[in-house]
């Protein structure tokens, strides 16, 4: 293998190890030394890819996140009611699970670089639900209803010890959570 394919390779290595560690223990929890045991190489080698464990962490956030993005805006667009709408959501999400609970747990201590790709997560999702929710419900308030299914998932995920102990939430509650919510977002549209 040449060099430069093995130092690619190293980097990709240090991301999903990252990545384990940060679903394991959050964000403001890991440490460079264990990124590099879960990766198997030493410390130093850390600070050869990355100049520092917030960049590492900034690139794992930019690399998951965009997948989560991604995934979130592909089954979005497929969506033809607001209830798979919000079903192609919680798929976007189900794979990161663990990842997505610790950024909706942390994002507001995490630097702007960080916050910014969760800005862009939840983007994903809020351009579909606004054509769909305007469709189904006219004149409702199109902030307040995105922000209440947001509030209600993000609730239900940074509280999963609560709902779905040694569970994933998504899983467990996916149905409950898009029944519930289009109920009153149906009233609410009535109003």
């Amino acid at each position: 293998m040449s060099r430069q394919l093995q130092k690619q390779e190293t980097r990709r290595r240090l991301i999903e190890a990252a990545y384990q560690v940060i679903c394991d223990r959050g964000m403001l929890n890991t440490r460079v030394s264990d990124i590099a045991q879960a990766a198997g190489v030493s410390h130093g080698t850390v600070f050869v890819h990355f100049e520092s464990l917030e960049e590492l962490i900034a690139e794992v956030v930019a690399e998951y996140g965009g997948r989560i993005a991604r995934r979130t805006h592909e089954l979005a667009s497929q969506s033809a009611t607001l209830g798979d709408l919000l079903r192609a959501h919680l798929a976007g999400i189900v794979e990161y699970e663990p990842f997505y609970v610790r950024l909706v747990i942390e994002n507001r201590l995490l630097p702007q670089a960080v916050r910014d790709v969760w800005i862009r997560i939840q983007s994903a999702i809020s351009f579909h639900f606004s054509q769909l929710a305007e469709r189904e419900l006219p004149g409702a308030d199109m902030a307040l209803l995105f922000n209440t299914w947001m509030g209600l998932v993000h609730h239900y995920l940074a509280n999963g010890d609560l709902f779905a102990p040694k569970e994933r939430v998504i899983p467990r509650y996916a149905d409950t959570l898009v029944t519930f919510y289009i109920k009153l977002a149906e009233g609410i549209g009535r109003l």
